[in-house]
């Protein structure tokens, strides 16, 4: 413990970024916003994430085909302003047709030597719209999925992040991402299980804790890969961040990499159980 303890006190305040306080306040206002917007309802958070959607695929545009609007762009924003809506009204169905058809569309068109990239950024930012509009629904249990897979998204990443700082390592894939080291992958699955025990007492409804904190480590290990995923495409076309739009932080994408996979399974998790609403599906366990 010492010498973690000595090993922090010489490398720590040296080795903090120097973007780490317009860092911090960007991350506490989006998080204030992510939050505020699914408290007060299914429209606003729906809003919300059509709004950061069409900003991914902008940046998804820039990074991939080294253009700020094209066609494959305007493919992609249809298909994502038709999603939404459809999602929103309950036609599930549609939605993913409509994401099927952008995809599809945007690989059909041919206009750039990356368009099978181009047309993965579709069902990329596409398919979470469907799963975070859709988890969220309109009941409180939706409001508590949601924010049980922001809890465990964060949790993941700030933990991650600490856990690799303080004990160091060997590193998990320097190929993709020369930062990240065992340690803190496995500090951010083990503070994720925690989270998840202890959201099952914020839960008004029976539910088994331990079945939570395995989802939990589910939502985390996806997480980390949609970061390691997201770090490949950045060093694939050489470039730090997907775009400047959050100081601090870089671009939506880089924010977003872990929500992106982290809602997927979670939607999915729940559409396979089935049962009540799909926040009920994901959160309670017998």
């Amino acid at each position: 413990m010492g010498e973690v303890t000595e090993r922090i006190a010489i490398a720590g305040p040296a080795a903090l970024p120097k973007d780490l306080l317009p860092r911090l306040l960007s991350g506490i206002v989006m998080a204030a916003v992510a939050l505020t917007c699914n408290w007060f309802g299914a429209l606003p958070f729906a809003l919300m994430v059509l709004a950061i959607a069409l900003a991914m695929s902008w940046e998804w545009s820039r990074m991939v085909r080294g253009v700020a609007v094209d066609s494959a762009l305007l493919i992609q924003a249809i298909t994502v302003l038709a999603a939404a809506p459809l999602t929103a009204k309950g036609m599930i169905g549609w939605a993913l047709a409509a994401v099927a058809i952008g995809t599809l569309a945007v690989l059909a068109i041919g206009q750039s030597r990356h368009r099978l990239l181009s047309a993965l950024g579709v069902a990329y930012v596409g398919l979470p719209v469907i799963a975070l509009i859709w988890l969220r629904g309109t009941d409180t249990f939706g409001a508590l999925a949601i924010l049980f897979v922001f809890v465990i998204v964060w949790t993941t990443d700030t933990f991650a992040y600490l856990c690799g700082r303080m004990i160091g390592g060997p590193k998990l894939w320097p190929a993709l991402s020369p930062g990240k080291t065992w340690a803190g992958t496995i500090g951010g699955l083990a503070f994720a299980a925690l989270a998840g025990v202890l959201f099952a007492g914020f839960i008004t409804s029976p539910t088994a804790p331990l079945a939570l904190a395995a989802t939990a480590i589910g939502l985390s290990i996806v997480s980390q890969i949609g970061d390691l995923a997201e770090s490949a495409l950045k060093r694939a076309f050489a470039v730090k961040n997907a775009s400047g739009l959050i100081p601090g932080h870089g671009g939506f994408m880089d924010r977003m990499d872990g929500i992106v996979t982290a809602a997927s399974l979670a939607a999915l998790l729940a559409a396979m159980r089935g049962a009540g609403s799909p926040g009920q599906a994901l959160l309670l366990w017998s």
